[in-house]
């Protein structure tokens, strides 16, 4: 494992920063997270948004979002008016947690009410290959 793991660390966007109208538009595409080991770092960050917006995690069969599947535990807390603008939250899950089949990580964000400005990053170590 290397010693210093914030320079090992990549930052992948699950979900590119935006005002997002409807649920639709903040899902993101699954990304392929075999590559990662340890802990993966999920941040979302939330700017002025209209109504509410609920954040989680899925596990997927590809990057379109075959076979979605909840990660247990990986929910933001919701996002409302009253606490918007800034909202900055984490979420860390094992990479090897994610079920057999599901090696894709995807953000889905549901909105009651848009817009919402959200934006996603997830944030992993590569395995090391020598």
């Amino acid at each position: 494992m290397l010693a210093n793991q914030g320079q090992a660390c990549e930052a992948v966007g699950l979900l590119g920063n935006g005002s997002k109208a409807a649920t639709a538009n903040a899902t993101g595409t699954g990304v392929d997270i075999s590559k990662y080991e340890g802990d993966l770092m999920v941040t979302q960050t939330v700017g002025a948004i209209t109504g509410t917006l609920d954040g989680k995690l899925q596990a997927c069969s590809d990057g379109a979002g075959t076979g979605a599947e909840d990660i247990t535990g990986a929910v933001f807390a919701q996002v409302t008016t009253s606490n918007d603008d800034p909202n900055l939250q984490k979420i860390t899950v094992p990479a090897g947690s994610l079920p057999a089949g599901k090696p894709f990580l995807r953000y889905l964000g549901t909105i009651v009410t848009g817009p919402s400005v959200v934006g996603v990053v997830l944030h992993a170590t590569p395995k090391y290959t020598a």
